[in-house]
């Protein structure tokens, strides 16, 4: 390996070439070296990115190529794991678009396959590499908001007229759950560190087979969580942790630049008894090239990632316990 990380891609997904191949090329010590892609079309704003790059003609021959030393895999949910797994045996770090797997139990063979390699694999769940949610969490343990008692999440975008959009199919991992309650979900436990003891409620509404609507409660060991993620709802993005001496609002928490301006909005009182907001405010962090510089970081120089398998399975299992908790009724 060189002094910097040389990326492919598998597939030429949309997001890819909206956000990760730019971030790819945009963060520290990487390339974006090769496409694996048989589009000429679709290869082309790949190539006008990066030039040099090299376009395979299959997923395999690219893992097979000594020049590339990570893959970043968006193909549909359902084949993350089985390209992960093949990348990983064929000698590449991965970074893997969320949900990583549709069960807690699938992530097992990767973290397997990870611990065996020696290599670098991840989910990008990038959020968490955002100066907005490190600094939620450490405001959070400081104590600035007291005891928490309650953490609200929402999440919503309308796209019932995407019919082909695989997150509008079943047979492709689709949902609104799996592709934004993973936010919601893992952003509570990220900044209070704590897993979710029982979902108390779980309703949930489906369109041809997948979840578009839902709202959940949850019991967490000291505080109450309220949830909904919607695909058929007006645009919407908001996390909340209320505590017994203030609290503590981020705006724009999972896509900044996109939706809105990233902030955190502290609520509480003045020494006088006051009411009183202060607003911490994060003008032009780009979370998708923050995510890539430290996972470069962690390959080159093995520093630990921000946000390892074992956080990215508890997510899912949170996600596993409300599909249990709708079938429970």
């Amino acid at each position: 390996m060189t002094d910097h990380v040389r990326w492919g891609i598998l597939g030429a997904a949309n997001f890819a070439r909206e956000h990760m191949g730019p971030a790819i090329h945009l963060a520290k010590r990487g390339r974006l070296a090769g496409l694996a892609t048989s589009s000429a079309e679709k290869a082309a704003p790949f190539a006008a990115l990066a030039p040099g790059l090299q376009v395979f003609d299959s997923y395999e021959a690219l893992l097979a190529d000594p020049e590339i030393d990570a893959v970043y895999i968006p193909l549909p949910n359902h084949l993350h794991v089985e390209w992960a797994l093949k990348a990983l045996d064929a000698g590449k770090h991965v970074l893997v678009e969320k949900p990583l797997a549709m069960k807690a139990d699938e992530f097992d063979a990767v973290i397997e396959a990870r611990n065996r390699t020696g290599l670098l694999a991840a989910e990008a769940y990038m959020i968490v590499h955002h100066p907005q949610w490190q600094k939620a969490k450490a405001l959070f343990e400081d104590g600035v908001i007291g005891r928490l008692i309650r953490v609200s999440g929402a999440f919503s975008y309308d796209n019932r007229a995407d019919v082909g959009n695989i997150r509008n199919k079943p047979d492709t991992g689709g949902g609104a759950i799996p592709d934004i309650g993973v936010y919601i979900y893992g952003a509570a436990r990220f900044v209070t560190g704590e897993e979710p003891e029982r979902i108390l409620s779980a309703r949930i509404n489906r369109e041809n087979g997948v979840d578009v609507w839902s709202h959940i409660t949850a019991d967490f060991p000291s505080f109450h969580y309220t949830g909904v993620v919607s695909m058929r709802m007006a645009q919407w993005q908001d996390m909340t942790f209320h505590g017994k001496d203030g609290v503590m609002r981020l705006t724009a928490p999972f896509n900044p630049q996109v939706y809105g301006q990233a902030e955190i909005e502290l609520h509480r009182k003045t020494a006088s008894g006051e009411p009183e907001v202060s607003t911490i405010r994060f003008p032009a962090v780009n979370h998708y090239v923050e995510q890539v510089s430290a996972f470069n970081r962690s390959v080159l120089m093995g520093s630990d990632y921000p946000c390892p398998l074992e956080f990215s399975r508890g997510t899912q299992a949170m996600i596993d316990m409300v599909w249990a908790a709708e079938r429970a009724g």
